[in-house]
């Protein structure tokens, strides 16, 4: 059948391209900056696609299949215009979204009179019917997120998409994708990667006025992208046009309109809580001014904005709290300069760098009273920082397109306070014993950071995209590279950390407690840092293939490189060719765009980020030692000291090892493959529905091992002597980066002189399992488009999260420690390690929308609800375990006594992973109203309330049952991380 006839069903497809002008679906050759204009017509026309807003004109013939595309647009309203070879005209507009093609066919001359133009307004949709797409993408626009009630940051918008859910609030405020851990995601400003490359879990983020549009790719995307095992969010920021406008804004969120932050309070320290409302609260201002237009017309335009910033918070925990105040005024500019029609160049350069100084009080254990309590210190903590890009846009030809982007920026994470000299950090974990009980020490961090840590980035990426027939060919090829600095050590330089023991119970390697002694307290000290540099470069090659009316295929290939380096700038991690193919279909069923059926095939790598450099290739030092105490500092809660029990258990002994014997000499980054299909049918006018089956598979984990026993178990066996064998053991006892479970290939020093021999451990000796993650999740979606009127967008998914890691972090204990967390260190801590991980989110309903009441006033509303995450049991691996050894990491197994025997009795029970219940559904429910006078023209006002019935739903509870000393931790199951209490937040702003 000729693709370059005219089809009947033009207003069909027309219906669902206007669903999808609010979330769209991007067609899968897209950028990750501009969008395109695709569709049918007659062999030889011309076809002119003008923006409206810049006068930016793009002219290209169809060819001899009737089809055409106008790519690499910047986002905005267009006109395309048809002229054919006898003169004649019609027009369409259409909008163009970051990402997205936008479905522009034109009828035969005799029609074109009732169909000459065509606008598309917004809609809601999250997955419209465009049958070019294969991707799972969601595009939230301005228009879109000012109609809900939605808290304004890239996170919480990102979690109105199906499939996505809160990570551990420990990590801060970021989601998880997909059952990926929330460090496994990538975000970018414009084309450039702003993703914090020590552990994955910041970015740079521009004010977030200054969003023009918002994308979320949970799936499926095309090989362009990588770098990610979760998610894509890609920001694409506002810029000048033809017609000078500007505005301000304010937003306010006083304390005294708001609930405190609920805490779960255990004053005697006897199992039971109760859950009140404290004292954390914080009064927010935010204000922005902001202007753009034309500086030449039609040639140079201009976008700038500045954001001030004031938050006052007092964050109370059970022994103090902290008041602070947050300057973080912020700013952007943008300058776009139309060349010619056929040459762009934009400059982006933006500001997110903020300052929170405070002061950290101390109480009581036990008293809440809000206000109380005397200062012990003040802090100062920075983030963020400065960033600029440059990107050419040239359309050499017709069918061929060019750019070329280049990027460089700061993020900072200085962190200095007033008493890290003189307060260690002090944990006390006792229900019993030597008073005071609930000690809690004068620190204010317990990690002090160097106050010059922080991180620079450079990039460069050229991007082609070349129209040959029936194929969209693109191709093109990125560098980054990050250079890091940090360091930290415990505050005070050491950690204190009191326990009730058993007696007769091995806490640490050699470690015994003594007879009759029923507490202890255990001394860890942790320093490192330095300057580490990471590289990471790409390339890619991706088809779209329109193999005929109905059917799209895309075939796509991605190939990566990741090279670490050490703190003495040496390389120890340097990992080439690695293949990430891409695959794709989609069915237009009935022709008509009404029906689709699509699906996917791929395969993610992501790169080993510095956290890995600062760990495993600086100077660290990192040792623990146990002792018995007869008396605390009240002030300090440093120990009065006895004799230490067992010896010093070193993790690091400070020294920076050879780059060459920290690392597999096979080691593989950490990749997964994934597998998506789908349909979605418009089945009334307005009204579509949807649903997607996902599966992804981890192929790959890395993380460290520190236990050599296994292997020097094995070189015995295998004819290594004695002395040979002890080598190998301390070459992996230390801590050594592999793929976990997988033969293993290491550079050890036999013999103590220097030369280095290749030994080839097979997995099995180990003693470890294979990294193991696999996410299966069914997504329902409901849609009813805007039209001036009202739209919903509603939302199920049903998911499981099954395996032995979460991924790069670990929510179990909040470790950040990307790449290196304790899972793996010893086989004793991964018995009964399978089973469903913190992300598993059975169940995730998500229902928002808005409607305009009248021309005045208009409502939003926003309902998420998720169930819980499993809970675990964690305690102490037992000496007698299976592995016939102790390990020093405390409550780190899942060996525990819940349930068994007396409440607070120590039992060496395995209790696998996700076994001992699940957290309650979190529910919270927003609201908002937005009043528009007709009598004062450009004027809003604003009344946003989040957390409207003040739900003390919660995140995650206390899974350490016993505290690491041989006795159960008095608040196991104890609820934490409470959903955000209700906040009202009040608004104004005027537009000209």
């Amino acid at each position: 059948m000729n693709r370059g006839r005219i089809r009947k069903q033009f207003r069909i497809t027309t219906l669902s391209l206007a669903l999808g002008a609010c979330f769209a679906s991007g067609v899968h050759a897209q950028s990750n900056t501009t969008g395109s204009v695709f569709g049918q017509a007659a062999e030889g026309d011309r076809i002119t696609a003008t923006h409206l807003a810049t006068g930016l004109e793009r002219s290209i013939s169809v060819g001899a299949n009737g089809d055409f595309r106008v790519g690499a647009l910047p986002p905005g309203q267009y006109r395309i215009t048809r002229i054919s070879a006898t003169g004649e005209t019609s027009t369409r507009e259409v909008a163009v979204n970051t990402g997205a093609g936008s479905n522009v066919s034109f009828v035969a001359a005799g029609d074109a009179a009732t169909l000459d133009t065509i606008t598309v307004v917004g809609a809601a949709a999250v997955n419209p019917i465009d049958v070019s797409s294969v991707e799972s993408v969601t595009i939230f626009t301005e228009a879109q997120i000012d109609r809900l009630p939605v808290s304004r940051d890239v996170t919480n918008v990102a979690l109105l998409a199906p499939g996505t859910v809160k990570g551990d609030p420990r990590f801060g405020n970021v989601a998880s994708f997909g059952g990926s851990s929330a460090a496994e995601n990538v975000y970018y400003v414009n084309g450039f990667n702003v993703t914090n490359i020590v552990t994955g879990l910041a970015f740079n983020q521009v004010p977030f006025e200054a969003i023009a549009e918002q994308q979320v790719k949970t799936g499926g995307y095309g090989a362009e992208f990588g770098r990610s095992l979760g998610g894509v969010l890609n920001i694409t920021t506002k810029r000048g046009t033809n017609e000078w406008k500007g505005g301000a804004n304010v937003f306010w969120s006083p304390d005294s309109l708001s609930s405190g932050r609920a805490l779960a309070h255990d004053p005697d320290r006897d199992g039971r809580y109760r859950i009140v409302e404290s004292g954390s609260k914080v009064d927010s201002t935010t204000y922005n001014l902001y202007g753009g237009g034309p500086l030449v017309k039609d040639k140079l335009f201009f976008f700038g904005l500045f954001q001030g910033q004031r938050d006052e918070e007092v964050l109370d925990y059970e022994n103090g709290h902290d008041k602070s105040k947050i300057d973080s005024p912020q700013g952007l500019v943008k300058l776009d300069w139309y060349i010619n029609d056929d040459h762009r160049l934009e400059l982006t350069a933006f500001r997110d760098k903020a300052v929170e100084d405070g002061v950290t009080y101390q109480r009581p254990a036990g008293d809440l009273s809000v206000g109380g309590g005397d200062p012990i210190g003040t802090f100062r903590r920075t983030t963020g920082g400065d960033n600029y890009i440059a990107k050419w846009t040239g359309y050499i030809t017709d069918t061929f397109t060019l750019s070329a982007l280049y990027g460089y920026g700061k993020y900072s994470r200085g962190n200095e306070n007033s008493n890290s000299e003189d307060c260690p950090y002090v944990y006390d974990g006792r229900n019993a014993g030597t008073p005071p009980i609930g000690v809690a020490g004068c620190y204010i961090d317990y990690q002090v950071g160097i106050p010059d840590a922080g991180d620079t980035r450079k990039a460069f990426r050229f991007d082609g995209e070349w129209l040959l027939g029936d194929h969209t060919v693109r191709f093109g090829l990125d560098n980054e590279e990050f250079v890091t600095v940090d360091g930290s050590s415990y505050s005070g330089g050491v950690y204190w950390r009191y326990y009730n023991t058993t007696p007769g119970t091995t806490v640490a390697p050699g470690v015994v407690v003594p007879d009759g002694v029923t507490e202890m307290v255990r001394l860890r000290v942790l320093d490192n840092g330095g300057t580490f540099t990471t590289k990471n470069k790409a390339w890619y090659v991706e088809d779209t293939w329109q193999i005929n009316d109905r059917w799209m295929a895309y075939l796509g290939i991605r190939n990566e490189a990741f090279e670490n380096l050490n703190a003495e700038g040496g390389t120890f991690i340097d990992i080439k060719d690695t293949w990430s193919p891409r695959l794709g279909f989609s069915w237009d069923v009935r022709g008509d765009s009404s029906l689709k059926v699509f699906g996917n095939a791929g395969r993610y790598y992501i790169p080993v980020y510095a956290n890995t450099n600062v760990r495993l290739a600086g100077a660290e030092l990192d040792y623990n030692e146990w002792y018995t105490f007869t008396g605390i500092d009240p002030v300090t809660g440093i120990p009065t000291v006895g004799p230490q029990v067992g010896p010093r258990n070193y993790s690091s002994d400070g020294e920076i090892k050879d780059p060459r014997t920290v690392v597999d000499n096979n080691l593989e980054p950490m990749y997964q493959d994934e597998f998506i299909a789908g349909w979605q049918w418009q089945f009334a006018p307005k009204w579509t529905v949807g649903m997607r089956g996902v599966y992804r598979e981890l192929k790959s984990g890395m993380d460290d091992i520190c236990a050599g026993s296994g292997a020097e178990t094995w070189a015995l066996a295998n004819g290594y002597s004695a002395a040979h064998a002890a080598a190998i053991a301390e070459a992996l006892s230390h801590c050594f980066l592999t793929n976990p479970g997988k033969d293993l290939s290491a550079n050890v020093d036999l013999d103590g002189t220097g030369e280095l021999t290749v030994v080839n451990i097979p997995g099995s000796a180990l003693g470890l399992p294979v990294a193991t993650r696999k996410y299966k999740a069914v997504e329902f979606m409901l849609e009813r488009a805007w039209d001036d009127g009202w739209f919903m967008q509603a939302s199920y998914t049903w998911s499981k999260s099954r395996g032995n890691t979460e991924g790069y972090v670990k929510s179990d204990i909040a470790q950040d420690d990307a790449g290196i967390t304790q899972d793996f260190d010893f086989p004793g801590l991964m018995d009964g390690s399978y089973g469903y991980l913190p992300n598993d989110r059975r169940h995730s309903l998500k229902v928002f929308g808005a409607y305009q009441i009248n021309e005045q006033w208009r409502v939003g509303a926003n309902l998420i609800a998720q169930s819980g995450r499993p809970v675990n049991c964690f305690g102490v691996y037992p000496s007698d375990g299976p592995d016939g050894e102790a390990v020093q990491y405390g409550a780190g197994s899942f060996y525990c006594g819940e349930g068994v025997g007396t409440p607070y009795s120590v039992d060496d029970s395995l209790h696998p992973r996700g076994t001992s219940g699940r957290v309650p559904w979190a529910t919270t429910v927003d609201l908002r109203v937005d009043y528009a006078p007709t009598w004062a023209k450009g004027l809003k006002l604003g009344l946003m309330v989040q957390n409207v019935f003040d739900s003390q739903d919660y995140y995650r509870v206390v899974e350490i049952w016993d505290d690491g000393g041989g006795a159960a931790a008095y608040n196991y199951k104890h609820p934490r991380s409470f959903v955000d209490p209700r906040r009202i937040t009040l608004s104004a702003s005027y537009e000209f």
